[in-house]
């Protein structure tokens, strides 16, 4: 007898936990975060005339298709001149499965990965800014996140993308580093972290002041 009460015991507080947090806690929590923080909880979306574009949150390619398909079939692109550029990435901006290269110092493909990075960067920038350098090219231009889909670029590397983005769109350099400034995120409760730029932001703002035709 003791037996059987103690299986209806264990049924019954399995099944009550079951419910309470199994469906009504995460009812109430979903309820208080679609009315509190309705943003946030569906993504951080950024729309334009009511059509989702991306997120602030993950990182978004802006390219440009050459038409050709490489050895796995998969379309070669390259990066369309007329917007900022986000750091590289090793999930090529997906955020279904982020992850890093995880690349050591020591690492043969680390030197060939950076080598190729670099070399595209100045090849896309140094028309536009003479002095720029292999030195002068900030670390993030060259490396991956952690995550793969970080939508942020440094200061630096969105001031020397500047200059091509001023030349091609024929704004005045201090309106487009007006544009950056203003799409720059401060450190986190102004002590943690770097300021960064908001690569998918600036861009939608970029097209708000001179659209591309």
């Amino acid at each position: 007898m003791q037996l059987g009460k103690d299986l209806r015991t264990a049924a019954i507080a399995i099944v009550f936990l079951t419910v309470v947090l199994g469906i009504v806690y995460p009812l109430v929590i979903t309820g208080v975060s679609q009315v509190a923080f309705n943003d946030k909880a569906n993504g951080s979306q950024i729309k334009v005339n009511g059509k989702v574009v991306g997120s602030r949150l993950i990182a978004t390619a802006f390219v440009i298709d050459t038409g050709r398909k490489d050895a796995d079939g998969a379309p070669i692109t390259v990066p369309d001149p007329k917007f900022f550029q986000p750091r590289p990435s090793a999930t090529d901006y997906s955020a279904t499965a982020t992850f890093f290269s995880n690349r050591g110092p020591n690492s043969a493909a680390a030197r060939f990965f950076y080598r190729d990075q670099l070399s595209a960067y100045l090849q896309l920038n140094s028309k536009y800014d003479p002095g720029l350098t292999r030195a002068g090219v900030p670390v993030d231009a060259v490396t991956t996140s952690a995550s793969g889909v970080d939508p942020h670029i440094s200061q630096a590397n969105a001031g020397i993308q500047s200059r091509r983005i001023a030349a091609v769109r024929k704004l005045p350099l201090d309106r487009v580093q007006q544009l950056v400034k203003d799409n720059t995120d401060g450190r986190f409760v102004g002590l943690i972290g770097e300021p960064g730029v908001n690569v998918l932001e600036l861009n939608l703002a970029l097209d708000q002041e001179a659209p591309v035709r």
